[in-house]
């Protein structure tokens, strides 16, 4: 099914950092402790982390200064076009992105910097809730 309607999106408050650890390193204890956003994702090749980025100790590498935009969900697995219509304009603008997404909800991440010009080109199609 493709998307019909336009998107709701919601920016979370916090900043976030994205951390690279080993691909043999265990779920670190202060990621398992935190109560916002937090993803951890283990592949053959790497452990990441995406979480509140005052939750990462100084020694861990980790790209810091990240904003979320939440798509209000849950979407259903049936929808197409999501992360293209998302992620197609901010290209265009040069604008980076990370895309997480969950059982139920997506999440656009964006730099910190971005985060206004990001606004400004997704509003022209999205509902977004600051």
């Amino acid at each position: 099914m493709l998307l019909k309607e336009k998107l709701t999106l919601s920016i979370l408050p916090e900043k976030l950092g994205i951390c690279h650890l080993g691909k043999n390193s265990p779920i670190p204890e202060w990621a398992k402790r935190t109560e916002g956003f937090c993803s951890i994702t283990r592949t053959p090749d790497e452990l990441s982390v995406v979480c509140p980025q005052e939750e990462i100790p100084n020694e861990v590498m980790a790209e810091k200064d990240w904003r979320v935009l939440k798509v209000k969900g849950p979407l259903g697995f049936v929808l197409t076009g999501i992360v293209s219509s998302l992620s197609t304009p901010l290209a265009k603008a040069g604008i980076s992105i990370l895309y997480i997404s969950t059982y139920e909800t997506d999440y656009l991440l964006v730099k910190d910097q971005d985060l206004a010009k990001t606004i400004e080109i997704l509003e022209k199609f999205c509902n977004i809730i600051k």
